[in-house]
């Protein structure tokens, strides 16, 4: 049991939220990580369940030692101290960014009219275009730590051509920023900087304003509902999904269904299946008509396609617990992508290999998780580096000995 208990606090989230004594957190990430409800763990840490729900939600804050203390014990937690000195460095790589978002030098350039000499003209605008198309799919093979740096000054030089951009010019120079504001804003996202993120989602939100462009303030709103998902943050994921849906008329097709799909998302992390379900056969209906115009979408929905749709499908029906289905929704899926979305391809076989251990395919688990252990901390930190944390703790409770070996793999890289 006690070597249970040490793989279990090894996974990152759980560290996480130890260090930062969130016992919201820790509740929730160690309930999702071994399977046992708030009564149990109330038993466990001396809580009613009422209190350790409470907790949870955030409506009641741990201040009393004692009963931090009774947590650490009875979830055998490592002290804090010693979980300092083993992890005196972040345990997940994390994006180098000198603040919470735009950089002061930044966001003067961004709220004022700049002194500039660049001359903007369409061809000049055509080129940047093109130059975020091709890092966005560059970003899909190499993962998103290495352009973060790129991108940052691309954006100056957009911001820059502002002052001397004149009538239609100027707008497209608005969207453009807007455009590469988001891309930002994944960026963090994909490396769990949230105040970043969110700082450039704003950002970007105002900036698709400004340009009178719907497809990019909706999608700013659909972002942040997949940031709450990503968090479990269940109800804020539906309610911003919702809002990209209906605050933007106008958008795109594909922009629609991207925004129903993440509602679905939402309800199914809340194990709400009836309005999961009614919302993925809505949203598939969405991606059908758009399929049929896929020249009316904007350029960053060049990824979202049925395919696509099938594993965000399988996703949901995973949060939903019914994993027979979700291995065939996620297997069917994988068959369709491409190599070339490295990163996105391994975070859907590391939500492949937990659907296969919850369904009791440890074998086929195991095989699933440890193939793609390189590529996940390569490209897939945190996202898919913690699934895989996740897949071990599962396997702990079904096959302690294949879980130790996933456990076994993942520390070499760690």
């Amino acid at each position: 049991m006690e070597q249970d208990s040490l793989d279990l606090w090894s996974h990152p989230q759980l560290l996480a939220a130890l260090a930062s004594q969130d016992w919201g957190a820790v509740f929730r990430t160690y309930r999702k990580l071994t399977g046992l409800s708030q009564t149990k763990v109330g038993e466990l840490v001396g809580l009613a369940q009422s209190d350790v729900s409470d907790i949870e939600r955030g409506d009641r804050r741990v201040t009393s030692s004692e009963v931090q203390a009774r947590i650490v014990a009875g979830l055998r937690a490592p002290e804090r101290q010693d979980s300092a000195a083993h992890h005196s460095t972040v345990p997940v790589a994390g994006l180098a960014l000198p603040g919470p978002g735009p950089d002061d030098d930044l966001l003067v350039r961004v709220a004022s009219v700049v002194d500039s000499h660049h001359r903007v003209d369409a061809p000049t605008l055509d080129w940047l275009d093109h130059l975020l198309a091709e890092h966005r799919r560059a970003e899909d093979v190499i993962g998103s730590r290495p352009l973060v740096d790129v991108m940052r000054q691309q954006l100056r030089t957009v911001v820059g051509m502002y002052s001397s951009a004149r009538g239609p010019l100027a707008d497209r120079v608005v969207r453009l920023a807007s455009e590469h504001a988001q891309f930002l804003a994944w960026m963090a996202q994909d490396q769990d900087q949230t105040a970043a993120a969110l700082a450039w989602y704003d950002r970007s939100h105002e900036w698709a304003l400004e340009a009178g462009d719907p497809d990019m303030a909706a999608t700013t709103l659909n972002m942040k509902a997949h940031q709450a998902w990503s968090k479990g943050r269940a109800t804020r994921c539906v309610r911003l999904a919702e809002a990209s849906r209906w605050s933007a008329p106008g958008t795109s097709l594909g922009v629609q269904g991207m925004a129903t799909q993440m509602a679905a998302r939402g309800h199914a992390l809340n194990g709400e299946a009836d309005d999961a379900h009614r919302l993925l056969d809505e949203a598939q209906g969405i991606m059908g008509r758009a399929a049929e115009h896929p020249e009316n979408e904007p350029p960053w929905m060049y990824f979202y396609d049925e395919n696509w749709f099938r594993l965000q499908r399988g996703m949901a029906t995973l949060h939903l617990r019914d994993y027979r289905t979700a291995v065939d929704q996620l297997t069917f899926g994988l068959s369709g992508m491409p190599d070339k979305y490295r990163r996105d391809k391994t975070w859907f076989r590391a939500c492949l290999a937990h659907a296969h251990a919850g369904a009791g395919d440890t074998a086929q688990a195991l095989t699933v998780a440890t193939a793609i252990v390189p590529d996940a901390a390569a490209v897939g930190r945190p996202h898919a580096w913690n699934q895989l944390h996740t897949v071990a703790a599962v396997l702990m409770r079904r096959s302690p000995a294949k879980g130790r070996r996933l456990v076994a793999a993942l520390r070499e890289l760690d």
